[in-house]
């Protein structure tokens, strides 16, 4: 590997993969980032390739769940003011979009895209797997351990992001 490629960790790219309309997508300006492009270059080329990017590989999203996720995660806030919609990629999207740009830099993050959306993949599977294996418990010891499941389930929740106060507030 190159000095100038550095090695990127599969974490902060799971951190860019959102769950928009039943998949697990990566933004454009966050595949751009990644593929070493500027955003306006990636949708120039995925414009000259649109045949390439059927619906399953890449949609462009509305106002209101751009609206959203810019809500959601704070790091897409400089979308906030910008006019275009982003387009969102599937996996086979995003190895599209990295066979498109045809640059060593886009080949080699994309093998890293596709590892984050395969363990979070692997990560989804492993929790619906524990559901169903509590739900068969709760179902052959009934009513006797309903306390426990209900414990259970509820450590399984993904936790929810603390609100905090905004402005000062003082301590009375």
């Amino acid at each position: 590997m190159k000095p100038d490629n550095p090695i990127i960790p599969i974490e902060p790219i799971e951190h860019r993969i959102l769950f928009l309309r039943g998949h697990r997508v990566i933004l454009d300006s966050d595949l751009a980032d990644l593929y070493g492009v500027a955003t306006k270059v990636l949708n120039q080329a995925i414009k000259r390739n649109l045949k390439r990017f059927p619906e399953d590989f890449m949609f462009q999203l509305t106002k209101l769940e751009k609206e959203e996720a810019v809500t959601i995660c704070d790091r897409l806030s400089n979308l906030k003011f910008s006019t275009v919609l982003p387009r969102a990629f599937t996996e086979h999207g995003a190895i599209m979009a990295a066979t498109i740009l045809n640059s060593e830099r886009a080949v080699e993050m994309s093998l890293f895209v596709v590892r984050a959306f395969v363990k979070l993949r692997r990560a989804l599977g492993a929790h619906e797997d524990l559901a169903r294996k509590l739900e068969a418990l709760e179902k052959k010891y009934d009513s006797q351990f309903k306390i426990v499941f209900d414990a259970i389930r509820e450590l399984m929740k993904p936790p929810e992001k603390p609100k905090r106060p905004i402005g000062f507030h003082t301590k009375e």
